[in-house]
């Protein structure tokens, strides 16, 4: 491996100019930050391109920032087994502006896209079969959304007497706790069951 990472990142973003906003080096990985738009042509530049060879997809996620008004980074991860190296595309986009679908540059992308729209609602044009492909039929929201509840919605069970599955809403079994936020090396101002026989100190 002859270039660096920083040279690499430069030669990428010269020869795709306007597509691409930027890229940093974090932990020894090359990250490429481009316009959601333009996708397609930057992963078909990368997997071209004879000092990139980008021929192998490896993951498609995101990363949810619910403060941010594109709260979702679209997160590509892409192999070159020629050049022994890693590079990692990131795309902005919001809850209903789509990003359009790799499956024609990386047939790979397939179930990555129906996994990234199931887990956190992104959607993506262009894909045959955007369906949810981990969660069950009739699933409402996307569970890893940071404003997603923790308990969900329902809950699934097999009914015997009935001899199929049910979904009840949740019920949860106890309170939730109230937590006060001390440090437990500050100390409480309330005593704690058991805590009466205590000696004082």
């Amino acid at each position: 491996m002859s270039e660096t990472h920083e040279e690499l990142g430069k030669r990428i973003a010269d020869a795709l100019g306007a597509s691409v906003i930027g890229f940093e080096t974090a932990y020894g990985e090359l990250s490429v930050h481009a316009h959601a738009s333009a996708i397609v042509e930057v992963a078909t530049f990368l997997r071209d391109d004879p000092h990139c060879q980008f021929w192998s997809i490896i993951d498609i996620t995101a990363v949810d920032w619910p403060a941010r008004d594109q709260r979702f980074d679209v997160v590509y991860h892409l192999l070159s087994p020629k050049q022994n190296r890693r590079v990692r595309i990131k795309v902005k986009t919001d809850e209903v502006t789509p990003v359009a679908s790799l499956i024609d540059v990386f047939r790979g992308a397939d179930w990555f896209e129906r996994e990234t729209y199931d887990l956190y609602g992104v959607l993506f044009t262009g894909h045959p079969d955007m369906r949810r492909l981990l969660t069950d039929y009739g699933f409402e929201g996307h569970p890893l959304r940071k404003d997603f509840p923790l308990t969900g919605f329902v809950e699934v069970r097999f009914d015997d007497e009935l001899k199929r599955v049910v979904y009840d809403p949740v019920r949860l079994a106890q309170e939730f706790r109230n937590f006060d936020f001390l440090s437990p090396w500050e100390g409480i101002d309330y005593l704690l069951p058991g805590d009466e026989k205590a000696k004082p100190q």
